[in-house]
């Protein structure tokens, strides 16, 4: 019940931030494009979560346990990133003949997946996506299975990245893979331990992991981003008299608002968690209320890159 209350808030809160990216783009934003990508995005970066999530749990008898729990979970979000991939793949055929989607024969999306790019691009996160669904759905838990997971889904992720508008650029390439890759720990990591994470004692072992992981994670994060902002733009008034420049000032603006509420939950509810003072219920809105942030920045992140 509490999962689907969770899509069902998360597809809300990627509607409304898409909308709101295409104001901020307007004239240049590719609406269908954007809700595309910005689902199948949330969609890899929780099923990256759902891969890595048992590794926050130090405890070995329960990290069997919680990647139990996991692949359940896993297996859905591995479906529903592969639809996704699928559908992508569809529309950005379309948008580079010109064709519409409705109406695009299959041969065309065969030659733009084989003979572009960013349909090379595509078939890769397809195929870590079909990887993913596959070990999940098996139902085995041998040792490499987890890391075998997580390497498919790091992959699929980073392959979109690197195709996108920054590829003619060495140094922008490699600054958005690390800035995707980041993000998907960070994000995907906590928004699977919302969802795995029901009791007080588990949050005292895992948030102090996952808040470690994140520090990395954040300053990758930061860093990466600025790098890829110097290669994209050739002024700082570009900021806001470009739709793609106001769609980044946006995107800078929530991951600063993130790193603050990420500071706060560090200063705060972490020692809280540790010490068995903070309850499941607390845990759940803290956790809950950066995850819904951090699903709005990874929305303008889509809406981003198919700007302009």
């Amino acid at each position: 019940m509490r999962t689907g209350l969770l899509v069902a808030a998360g597809l809300a809160i990627i509607a409304v931030s898409w909308a709101a990216a295409l104001a901020l783009a307007y004239p240049q934003a590719a609406a269908a494009a954007a809700l595309v990508r910005a689902v199948a995005d949330c969609a890899a970066v929780a099923a990256f979560g759902f891969a890595i999530v048992p590794s926050l749990d130090d405890d070995g008898r329960h990290r069997a346990e919680l990647a139990d729990r996991a692949s359940g979970p896993l297996a859905v979000t591995g479906v529903a990133w592969l639809v996704a991939e699928v559908c992508r793949q569809a529309v950005a055929a379309a948008q580079a003949t010109a064709l519409p989607v409705a109406h695009l024969p299959t041969v065309i999306v065969l030659e733009f997946s084989l003979h572009t790019t960013a349909g090379r691009a595509g078939l890769v996160s397809i195929t870590a996506a079909t990887a993913v669904c596959a070990a999940a759905l098996t139902g085995r838990r041998s040792p490499p299975l987890p890391v075998v997971i997580t390497g498919a889904a790091a992959i699929g992720i980073a392959a979109r990245a690197v195709s996108g508008h920054l590829s003619g650029s060495t140094v922008g390439a490699v600054a958005v893979a690390a800035h995707t890759l980041a993000a998907a720990a960070w994000c995907g990591g906590l928004a699977a331990l919302l969802v795995m994470v029901r009791h007080r004692g588990r949050w005292a072992r895992v948030l102090p992991r996952f808040s470690r992981m994140s520090l990395i994670c954040v300053a990758v994060l930061l860093t990466s981003g600025v790098v890829g902002a110097v290669v994209a733009l050739d002024s700082p008034s570009q900021l806001y008299a470009t739709g793609y420049g106001r769609v980044l000032s946006a995107k800078i603006a929530l991951a600063a608002a993130l790193v603050l509420l990420a500071w706060f939950n560090r200063s705060g509810w972490l020692p809280a968690a540790r010490s068995h003072r903070a309850t499941a219920e607390v845990s759940l809105k803290r956790s809950a209320t950066e995850v819904a942030a951090m699903v709005v920045a990874l929305t303008m992140a889509a809406a981003l890159v198919m700007t302009g």
